[in-house]
């Protein structure tokens, strides 16, 4: 199996991909065609049918279908001109080949993130915290799976985690170079902030924004989960809860991207410079792996600039 991101222009074709997406579209002459999203762990690859011959079995979204066709360039993109498909049969391919993963160590970077646990020293927040991470098998494996996005960042298995660790350790630094932040606070935050995103996104396959994503979005879920749990906690400080919950719904710093509320609290603001540090780096890092050349990228809309990489003498 030749993976997607070590395809390129001018080469033929045959092989097994997930069909993220199918949309039926229509020429400018008034002809049907199919346009697909291909998906394997490394990424997406853009498939067009321009002829709906008999070559062209059925098939649905989220179907492993096995397709012919020649790749060329559109738009600076890879394009691949399908002729034949049809849908690929139980054993012909390993699902784990399709789904694109953290090349980071999963157990590692959960072992990693619950070492934090420990070192809350407030009693009711640290039996929060292990609430989730600790003492509820069932969050724990979804937490590890979980993407952090459909597609702008982290959007992988592992991708929660992996982004949540790395936000938490941009915290722990935060509250070392400035004594001044509440340390119980911020770290708990950091491991909270994007826990709504369970709900908001589907698992795999389909990795897609749920109804409640659409109608809520994960702050908001975020904040409805933490706030039961802490109801199930005797005596939790309701100056804590409300202080930890502004940091969740603060954590994106404006109403343009989706806060209700912009950071009031120091250990808030941190949080969003940490949370949107970690989210830019990785647009970036993502753009990178995905160009082979190192010239322009061109323009980016979440980053509002043209993008280079660094070029090494």
């Amino acid at each position: 199996m030749k993976f997607i991101q070590d395809i390129r222009e001018g080469e033929h074709i045959s092989q097994i991909f997930l069909c993220k997406t199918k949309i039926t579209a229509t020429t400018k002459m008034g002809k049907n065609y199919y346009s697909l999203a291909l998906q394997d762990k490394t990424g997406t690859l853009d498939g067009k049918v321009w002829d709906l011959n008999g070559g062209i079995g059925h098939f649905e979204p989220m179907d492993f279908i096995q397709v012919e066709g020649e790749v060329t360039t559109f738009s600076n993109s890879l394009q691949l001109n399908i002729k034949r498909i049809r849908r690929a049969r139980e054993g012909e391919y390993d699902p784990r080949d399709y789904f694109p993963v953290s090349g980071k160590d999963i157990e590692a970077m959960y072992k990693e993130l619950t070492g934090f646990v420990p070192q809350i020293k407030n009693e009711k927040m640290r039996q929060l915290v292990s609430s989730f991470f600790l003492e509820d098998p069932d969050f724990q494996k979804r937490f590890k799976e979980h993407s952090a996005a459909k597609s702008v960042h982290h959007g992988f298995i592992g991708g929660l985690l992996e982004h949540t660790l790395a936000v938490t350790k941009l915290c722990d630094y935060y509250c070392r170079q400035y004594p001044i932040l509440n340390r119980d606070l911020l770290i708990p935050a950091a491991m909270f902030h994007d826990i709504g995103k369970l709900e908001e996104i589907s698992d795999f396959p389909s990795n897609d924004y749920t109804d409640d994503g659409q109608l809520l979005g994960h702050i908001v879920i975020g904040c409805e989960i933490i706030g039961a749990r802490i109801r199930e906690i005797p005596g939790f400080p309701p100056k804590l809860a409300s202080e930890l919950k502004h940091c969740i719904l603060a954590h994106h710093g404006e109403y343009e991207y989706g806060s209700p509320k912009k950071p009031a609290l120091m250990e808030a603001l941190a949080l969003y410079f940490a949370d949107n540090t970690d989210a830019k780096l990785q647009i970036m890092i993502e753009l990178f792996e995905g160009n082979v050349s190192s010239d322009w990228l061109g323009f980016n809309r979440l980053l509002d600039s043209n993008i280079r990489k660094t070029v090494m003498e």
